[in-house]
């Protein structure tokens, strides 16, 4: 067939065939009935608008941004910042560390795999979500899937927004946002929805700052709750906003856990636990003086292992005589590179903070454990002499990379060799280090 004709031939099924498959946006605007059909059914307790109103994101910057709503039909404020995370929006969404912001996705695509039911695996934990509720103020996307379509679904993003009160906006220019973030950095933001929105004076309207709050406070337990009860080894955990896959990556691993209140006095029930955890949680790390006193107070007197996530680690490294400061915009996201300073190695690691520590000149017995790779900040501090360490990424990602996983078979290891040593009780081994020995062996 001459090329002539071939080249015709292709530029003609191009036109009639593919432009028109082009022009569509997979699932956000998928005609598949099939779909609706036999997909779960739409959440009838969600007040989701058949009309779609308008929505407008308003930066206290004096930036402007026009779209549509497609979540609770109510105004919010709060701290504007952006994740670069591709997957993991429910896991993202119910993170207690993002309390009090408005979370813009990089992403373009969200909600296309809708949102997961709420099951509980076999200690207790939910499965799919990090917590037992949205913790964003609201959400930011450029397309918003209408259809969705995964085998653990029950509902679309739209109707879980809207049963949890939380405006969600789409349509709008997400990679302008995430380059004023970048460029000025993080700053106040509003997000109102309805006729009247577009109207509001941006100069004169009211933007609540979170950071000003005590938002471990707000996420924390107010009793202490056990997990596991008949794990080999006892873990004591200070909550300041601990993500789910935490508990369930220690209980897993046969550890018995006890959640307790950000300020409860571990010092007076230290004896009774072989290990502490500090865990992740929002906000301003010197609003937590009363956590960071206890540490101090721990430090002196409880010489078990001590492993610190991300709040744990700027709590712990307070404690330990570090200051903190606020990151320009933050490090959000399952691509961030960390390099493990006692072996040069690099992971990369799921991040959701906007502190870090200071640590230029780190403390008598002090060292750093793991340096960001991209702006230097801290990512972990480690005791020289004693097995007390903290990273500032999670380790238990969810969603995210599992590079770092390791670290809480390290933990529990010392943990149950410490219990040894002190007893005389045979050490459990985790099977992920087991499965380690026996590739070595061979």
């Amino acid at each position: 067939m001459p090329s002539l004709v071939r080249s015709n031939l292709a530029r003609h099924y191009f036109k009639v065939f593919l432009r028109p498959l082009a022009l569509n946006r997979g699932l956000a605007t998928v005609t598949d009935h099939t779909v609706s059909q036999f997909g779960p059914p739409s959440a009838p307790y969600a007040n989701v608008s058949s009309k779609p109103l308008p929505a407008t994101l308003k930066l206290k910057t004096g930036q402007t941004f026009q779209g549509t709503s497609f979540g609770a039909p109510t105004s919010v404020s709060g701290e504007a910042v952006f994740t670069t995370s591709v997957v993991g929006y429910p896991e993202s969404m119910t993170d207690p560390s993002y309390r009090g912001q408005i979370l813009t996705f990089t992403q373009p695509l969200i909600g296309n795999y809708g949102v997961p039911g709420l099951f509980k695996d076999k200690f207790g934990l939910m499965e799919y979500f990090e917590s037992d509720r949205i913790q964003v103020e609201g959400i930011i996307v450029n397309d918003y899937a209408t259809k969705y379509s995964h085998w653990t679904a029950v509902e679309s993003l739209g109707e879980w927004c809207a049963r949890h009160g939380v405006p969600a906006i789409s349509g709008v220019d997400t990679r302008a946002i995430v380059h004023i973030l970048r460029d000025q950095g993080s700053t106040l933001a509003r997000l109102d929805v309805g006729e009247e929105a577009s109207n509001l004076d941006t100069a004169n309207a009211e933007y609540e700052d979170p950071n000003l709050r005590n938002l471990v406070a707000e996420v924390s337990t107010k009793v202490p709750v056990s997990y596991n009860p008949f794990g080999d080894i006892k873990i004591a955990i200070i909550d300041c906003g601990v993500k789910q896959n935490i508990l369930r990556s220690l209980v897993r691993r046969g550890a018995s856990v006890t959640v307790l209140p950000w300020d409860f006095d571990f010092t007076k029930v230290a004896d009774q636990f072989d290990g502490l955890f500090i865990s992740n949680g929002p906000g301003n790390p010197k609003k937590v003086t009363s956590t960071v006193n206890i540490l101090r107070q721990t430090l002196e007197i409880y010489q078990k292992p001590i492993f610190g996530i991300c709040m744990g680690n700027l709590l712990l490294g307070m404690a330990a005589g570090l200051d903190v400061y606020k990151l320009r915009f933050g490090n959000r996201g399952h691509n961030v590179p960390a390099v493990n300073m006692t072996n040069g190695m690099c992971a990369i690691t799921s991040q959701n903070h906007g502190y870090a520590l200071k640590d230029d000149i780190m403390p008598t017995g002090w060292k750093k454990y793991f340096v960001n790779a991209n702006d230097g900040s801290n990512e972990g501090i480690q005791h020289i002499s004693r097995p007390v360490r903290s990273v500032q990424f999670h380790p238990e990602a969810k969603g995210g990379p599992q590079d770092t996983d390791y670290l809480f078979d390290e933990f529990l290891a010392q943990v149950r060799a410490e219990k040894s040593k002190q007893s005389g009780i045979k050490i459990h081994f985790p099977e992920s280090l087991q499965r380690q020995q026996a590739t070595v062996r061979v």
